[in-house]
Order: C-alpha cells, then sequence, then structure tokens
C-alpha cells in the first residue's frame, strides 16, 4: 500500500505574527513530501513511525466528533498492519513534517471530508483550519492548523487574520531571475513548544507588544503585500526592516553561531535571513537580491532556493 503524496510548506512571513493576527503567506514546497505506507520488511524508522501512529490513533479517537470523525476502526487495523508515514521532510526543521502527516491521516480516514476538488469557501478552509489544529496539537502543544491546511490544499495560503485566509496565487517565478528566496540550513534541530512558550512569556511585556504591533507586525503584512504584487524593491526594503527587527527582538529563536551571520548580511545587503517557522534552529529563510552574492557570502553553508525572481 502506498497513499498520495503530502507536501512540506513554507511559511514565507508570518511566524509569530499571525498568533496575533499579522497577515502570513504560506506556499507549498515540494522539493520535500511523505506519503503513507505499509510493507513487508519495515526499517527501523518505520517500525519507530508505525509506533507514533499507534498513540496518534487513540488521541485522534477522542477528538471532538462534532468537528470531525474518522474511521477509527481502518486507522487502528491499518497501524495494526504495519502503516507507518514514509517522508522525507525533515523534522524540527520549519518545513511542516506533521502537517504533511495530518493532512494524509485526514485525507484517507476522515468521514465527509472537505476536498480541494469543491469550491473552497472562506468558511469551508476556516472549517478545515480548525479540523486540522485540532489534529495537529497532538505533535507541539497549539497548532495553528495552517501547516496541513497548506499540505493538504497544495495550494498558496494567503492569511489576512485568524479569520480570513483564501487560497491564492504568488507570481510566477522567474528562472533566469538574480533575487531569490533560499533555506540556510543551520544543522541543529528546533523545537516548536519551547520557542513558542519563550514568546508567550515576552507578550507579557507591554514594550514587547508595542513592538510588535508598531514593527513586526507592520514590516510583515507589509512583505506579504509586495510580495504578491511583486513589488520587488519594496519586498527588500521591508524584509531588511523586518530581519532587524527580528534580529533585536528574537534573539533566542536565532542559533547563537548564527547571530553575527545574521548581522553580517543587513550590514552587506548580500542577503536578509528571517525565521522559517518558529526557530531555534532547523531552517532559516534567506531574501538576497543577487544569489550569486549570497552565495559567496555563506559558501560555508548549505542553501536551497525555494523561489527566483
Amino acid at each position: 500500500m502506498k497513499g498520495p503524496l503530502f507536501y512540506s510548506k513554507i511559511l514565507l512571513f508570518g511566524e509569530y505574527g499571525i498568533i496575533k493576527d499579522s497577515k502570513g503567506l504560506s506556499i507549498p514546497y515540494n522539493f520535500y513530501n511523505g506519503a503513507l505506507k505499509t510493507e513487508d520488511n519495515p526499517s527501523e524508522e518505520a517500525v519507530n513511525s508505525n509506533k507514533s501512529l499507534k498513540a496518534y490513533a487513540d488521541y485522534l479517537a477522542k477528538m471532538d466528533q462534532n468537528l470531525v470523525v474518522f474511521d477509527i476502526k481502518s486507522l487502528q487495523q491499518d497501524v495494526k498492519a504495519g502503516m507507518y508515514f514514509d517522508s522525507s521532510i525533515p523534522q524540527g526543521y520549519g518545513v511542516g513534517s506533521s502537517g504533511a502527516l495530518v493532512a494524509a491521516i485526514y485525507d484517507k480516514y476522515a468521514s465527509d471530508k472537505i476536498t480541494v476538488l469543491e469550491n473552497l469557501t472562506r468558511e469551508k478552509l476556516l472549517t478545515l483550519k480548525s479540523i486540522f489544529a485540532e489534529m495537529e496539537s497532538f505533535f507541539h502543544g497549539k497548532s495553528s492548523g495552517l501547516d496541513p491546511l497548506n499540505s493538504y490544499l497544495s495550494l498558496p495560503i494567503l492569511i489576512n487574520s485568524k479569520e480570513n485566509i483564501e487560497a491564492t496565487g504568488i507570481p510566477t517565478q522567474s528562472s533566469d531571475g538574480q533575487g531569490a528566496v533560499f533555506l540556510l540550513d543551520s544543522g541543529i534541530t528546533g523545537e516548536t513548544a519551547p520557542m513558542v512558550s519563550i514568546f508567550m512569556e515576552n507578550m507579557k511585556n507591554d514594550g514587547f507588544r508595542k513592538m510588535l504591533k508598531n514593527q513586526f507586525i507592520k514590516h510583515t503584512d507589509a512583505c506579504v503585500e509586495d510580495f504578491l504584487k511583486g513589488d520587488v524593491k519594496s519586498l527588500f526594503k521591508n524584509t531588511k526592516q523586518l530581519s532587524k527587527v527580528v534580529f533585536n527582538n528574537f534573539k533566542p529563536m536565532i542559533p547563537a553561531q548564527f547571530h553575527e551571520l545574521w548581522k553580517k548580511g543587513i550590514d552587506t545587503n548580500d542577503y536578509y535571513l528571517k525565521l522559517c517557522g518558529s526557530g531555534g534552529g532547523g531552517y532559516m529563510l534567506g531574501f538576497t537580491q543577487d544569489i550569486k552574492k549570497a552565495e559567496q557570502a555563506l559558501k560555508d553553508y548549505k542553501l536551497e532556493v525555494v523561489y527566483n525572481f
């Protein structure tokens, strides 16, 4: 048995801000993907995945049936038969490994599921998002449900606010463009829950809340608008500001050994770094107007280009 593929995602803009109603833009990233599978000679990885699916099936059995009903019997039978999630998506890297699993389980076992082929009204998107938020909270505490939504629909999602999300189109990439969005591998696994706790603790501080509203959210919203309009000049101006704000106010989310590299990008304008997901490790996102320059400046690190301007 092998189920359909579900892709990883990249939240281009909106990490932390969407908790407080900033805009956000999330895109599918099909370089990584995962699928539900059963095979006769499972690897050690498959056995471990199967174990965690067993615990997950128990969790889903207790979920609010007014929200979603699963065919738990089939799920438990398949898990018993050795089903696991075969995934190339790195865990703890901010590219939605649990989101793809949630999407795969919903796709296969939810009764009366909302499908991609329907007319996806805002109401349907919000229903899906709240189902996915509940399903994903098993993996790392509170979830927005956006990662699985992105993975399930395989479409860019524009977050206008918590109650207003829509599937969107993004400007076509220019294959020979010098500008790029890239992933920078920190080489460290990040954990979402501790980072979100630090953020929530900081939110008790009046100064931090003001900074979030007047600087962080302001620049995040501007970046989303610039990106969707294809206004590259304004986008880089706002990304630089956003990178500065994160550097000055989200230090714990940036691995210590990258503080200097982060600042160097702002000072030289060769590239601007921002968080990819909750931070603390995993990938960082980079924006550059000249990918050759950025590659030269970051030659000791692994870069993956995800979008060309």
